[in-house]
């Protein structure tokens, strides 16, 4: 990964390490929500939804676009895909090694079968 992709994931694993963050991500991939009927859905004031809103805008999980007087939040599925595809690249990673240990097994295995015979 260039530098350049690996301060996107940073970003991108940033914003989504808060729950409150998770959940507003939820609700705007089912749909475009204002941030104000957000906001009230949180036991916080609008204004630390707004900074939770705008963290996952600047990583790019979210756009608004404003309609009027109100903000409207909604989610991009193009960026949730590209924290997917991290994450399955690294457990292909992860696999990998598992595949080398059940070989290293299977290799010790043998290697005692031969020893009793």
């Amino acid at each position: 990964m260039t530098e350049k992709d690996e301060e996107r994931a940073d970003a991108l694993f940033h914003a989504l390490a808060d729950r409150t963050r998770r959940d507003i991500m939820r609700r705007v991939l089912a749909g475009e929500h204002s941030v104000s009927a957000l906001a009230a859905e949180y036991d916080m004031s609008f204004a630390a939804v707004q900074k939770h809103v705008a963290v996952l805008e600047k990583a790019g999980l979210l756009a608004k676009r404003r309609s009027g007087r109100e903000q409207l939040a909604s989610g991009d599925v193009t960026a949730v895909r590209s924290v997917a595809s991290m994450l399955i690249e690294l457990e292909q990673i992860w696999r990998g090694r598992i595949a080398r240990i059940d070989e290293l097994i299977a290799t010790d295995s043998m290697t005692d079968l031969n020893e009793k015979e």
